[in-house]
Order: C-alpha cells, then sequence, then structure tokens
C-alpha cells in the first residue's frame, strides 16, 4: 500500500516561526508512516480574478502539491483572533474552480488543525474560524483532537526553538495518531 501523503500548510511564512517548528515536530512523530512535506507558498500573488485564469504559476505549483495531498494539516498562529492574512489569501486561491470541468481541489481533502501562539488561548478562536471557512469548502475536517498550545514562549529555549513540554509533546502526538487514523480510515 503506498504511504499516506500529507501537506502541511503553516499560516505564517516566518521561516523560524512556532507554528513552522510545530508542524516540523509533527513530521517527526509521523516519521515513516507517511510521507509529510510542508507547502512552501510565500510566492503567491494575492488572490484577483484579474489574474485568475490562466493563474499564476506559483498558484498552479501549489494546487498540483495540494492535489497530489491526500489529507492537508493546517498550522495556523492567531492574530487579533484570527488566522493570517496569507493562509487566507491561500486558501482563496485553492477555494476556486480549476476549470469548467474540475471542481475547487479542497473539496473532500481530510484535514486537521493545529497551532501555537504566545498567548493564553493557544489558537483556539483563530482554529474556529478556519473550521468555518474550510468546512464551508467541504474540507473533511478532524475536529477532535485539535491541539492549542498556549504560552508558546514557556516552552522555546534561549535561540527561540521550540521545545515541547510533557503536557504539550502527548497531545501532539494524540493528535498525529488520531489524524493517521482519520486519513487512513478514508482511504480504505
Amino acid at each position: 500500500m503506498e504511504k499516506i501523503r500529507i501537506l502541511a500548510i503553516v499560516g505564517s511564512l516566518r521561516k523560524g516561526s512556532l507554528n513552522r517548528q510545530l508542524a516540523l515536530a509533527a513530521k517527526e512523530l509521523v516519521g515513516e508512516r507517511a510521507d509529510f512535506k510542508l507547502l512552501e507558498y510565500g510566492d503567491i500573488p494575492l488572490m484577483n480574478q484579474d489574474i485568475e485564469f490562466p493563474p499564476p504559476d506559483a498558484v498552479k505549483r501549489v494546487r498540483d502539491e495540494v492535489k497530489s495531498a491526500d489529507a492537508v494539516w493546517f498550522f495556523t498562529p492567531e492574530y487579533n483572533h484570527f488566522f493570517p492574512g496569507v493562509l487566507k489569501n491561500l486558501i482563496d486561491w485553492l477555494s476556486r474552480p480549476i476549470s469548467n470541468k474540475e471542481r475547487a481541489i479542497l473539496a473532500g481533502k481530510p484535514a486537521a488543525i493545529s497551532g501555537i501562539s504566545p498567548g493564553m488561548s493557544g489558537t483556539v478562536t483563530a482554529q474556529d474560524h478556519l473550521v468555518t471557512l474550510i468546512s464551508f469548502l467541504n474540507m473533511d475536517v478532524m475536529n477532535a483532537p485539535r491541539l492549542t498550545i498556549p504560552y508558546a514562549m514557556q516552552q522555546t529555549d534561549n535561540q527561540g526553538k521550540l521545545v515541547l513540554n510533557e503536557i504539550s509533546q502527548p497531545d501532539l502526538e494524540k493528535q498525529v495518531n488520531a489524524f493517521m487514523d482519520f486519513v487512513g480510515g478514508r482511504m480504505r
């Protein structure tokens, strides 16, 4: 049987972002059970119907990556009680039909959501907004368990590297295992 292909979409473009580090920690826990890749999308232009058809090359590239994935795992920070604009822009591009013959590529894709933030909410509000959007786009959302890690700075070392504590690490492991089961059950 072919390995599950999970595409991680991080809501921050910053290379050292804590959510990117969380995605890499999830990748490590997934290990050899799946192909786990982070989507690079910093070159995506702002959504503009004037350039929608034909789409820019960067949009074609990310659409192809999402289309070939078996599942999508979002790792989002929380900016002003919402997920970041760069993530919304990407989802706007991905939500559009590719052509008259091909539906939008997010529909039916299994999805999980995680997030870490310096504040006390641990991205729960941003995640709720994201669930509203991706549910509208007909993604197959794994609503439990979701992972919201608060007080991020208490889980970093002096160089800003994420070091998950005795509560967050088992919670991430639980979500990894649940998502592997969730996606695997839909592929049978």
